[in-house]
C-alpha cells in the first residue's frame, strides 16, 4: 500500500521590518545563517528554509498583524508595541545596531529660546508627535491637559508652530541642529522580536521560533566581539594571560614544539587594538584576530 503524503506544509511566518531597518535586518539574519533576498519592489522576501515565510511590514504596524495572526513572530520597537497596545508575547529584546547599543529615545522637546522647562509648563497647550497614544499617556499620568495631534513627518519644524513635539532621537544631533531643547523622556525602545500567544502554544512553531531566536541573538553577540589567537611561549605564559581580561577564560593548548602553547579567546572588539600591542610586547607571536558569526553562550 503506497501512503500519500497529505500533510500540510509547516511554516513559521516571519514579519521583518521594511524601512530603515531594513538592511540590517537582513544582514543580521544572514549572520545567524539565513539568507535573505528581496526585489525592491516586493514584500516577500526569499529565504533559504523551507519552513520560513517572511513578509515585510513597517515596524509600526507590526504589533497589529502578529497579534491578529497576520504573520506568527515579528520584529518591531517596543515603541509601536506600546503605541498600538498589542496584547502579544514578547520572545526576546534584540539589540543590533551597528552604530550604538543604546536605546532609541522618544523624547518631549520645545524650541531653545522658549520659557518651558518641564511636561507641566504646556498645560492647555499643543504637541506633535507620530507616538500619539503613548504621548496621551505621558501626559495625562502627570495631570497634564494637552492636545496631541499626529504627525505626518518634519516633526521638528512643528515645534515653533506648537508648543512642542515628542520625538525620536538616538543622539539627540538632529533636535540640536534644528535648536529644539529636550525637557523630557517619554519612552526608551529597543528591537523586540514577539510571537502571536496562539503560535506560541504550538509546540512546533515555539520550537522554530526559539531556534530562530538563539541564532540571532548569537549574530547580535557576535557582532561587537573578534577571536584572538596567539602562540605563547612558556617564559612568558604569566604575563600575556595577566594582559587579558580577567573575566575571559581562554583555551590553552599545547603546541608540538616544545616549550610553547596556543592561546585563544572572544574579546570585546573595542578591547582588540589596545590589547594587541600589549601582548606582542610582552612575547605573544603569531597574533591572529579574526571576526565571528555567531557567540552562543
Amino acid at each position: 500500500m503506497i501512503k500519500s503524503d497529505n500533510q500540510p506544509k509547516k511554516v513559521l511566518k516571519v514579519g521583518l521590518p521594511k524601512g530603515s531597518l531594513q538592511e540590517s535586518t537582513f544582514d543580521l539574519f544572514r549572520r545567524a545563517g539565513f539568507a535573505i533576498s528581496c526585489d525592491s519592489r516586493s514584500y516577500f522576501p526569499s529565504v533559504n528554509d523551507p519552513e520560513i515565510e517572511c513578509i515585510l511590514f513597517r515596524a509600526q504596524e507590526m504589533s497589529r498583524y502578529v497579534q491578529e495572526g497576520v504573520i506568527d513572530i515579528g520584529l518591531t520597537g517596543y515603541d509601536w508595541i506600546c503605541e498600538n497596545e498589542s496584547k502579544v508575547v514578547e520572545i526576546c529584546e534584540l539589540v543590533y545596531s551597528k552604530t550604538s547599543k543604546k536605546p532609541a529615545r522618544w523624547v518631549l522637546a520645545v524650541p531653545a529660546e522658549s520659557k518651558i522647562e518641564k511636561p507641566e509648563d504646556l498645560q492647555g497647550g499643543i504637541v506633535a508627535t507620530e507616538l500619539v497614544n503613548v504621548t496621551k499617556s505621558f501626559f495625562t499620568s502627570r495631570g497634564v491637559d494637552v492636545r496631541v495631534e499626529f504627525s505626518w513627518g518634519a516633526t521638528e519644524v512643528k515645534a515653533r508652530l506648537l508648543s512642542g513635539i515628542v520625538e525620536l532621537t538616538e543622539t539627540g544631533s538632529s533636535l540640536r541642529a534644528n535648536n529644539l531643547r529636550i525637557i523630557a523622556d517619554v519612552l526608551e525602545s529597543t528591537p523586540r522580536l514577539i510571537a502571536n500567544s496562539e503560535a506560541w502554544n504550538d509546540p512546533w512553531k515555539r520550537n522554530k521560533a526559539e531556534c530562530i531566536t538563539l541564532l540571532v541573538k548569537g549574530a547580535i553577540e557576535a557582532a561587537f566581539k573578534v577571536g584572538l589567537k596567539m602562540n605563547v611561549p612558556e617564559t612568558a605564559m604569566a604575563e600575556v594571560l595577566g594582559i587579558l581580561p580577567a573575566e575571559k577564560s581562554p583555551t590553552v593548548s599545547t603546541l608540538a614544539e616544545k616549550g610553547w602553547s596556543a592561546i585563544e579567546v572572544i574579546l570585546e572588539e573595542t578591547q582588540e587594538r589596545e590589547l594587541v600591542p600589549l601582548l606582542k610586547k610582552a612575547g605573544a607571536t603569531g597574533i591572529i584576530t579574526y571576526p565571528l558569526n555567531k557567540v552562543i553562550p
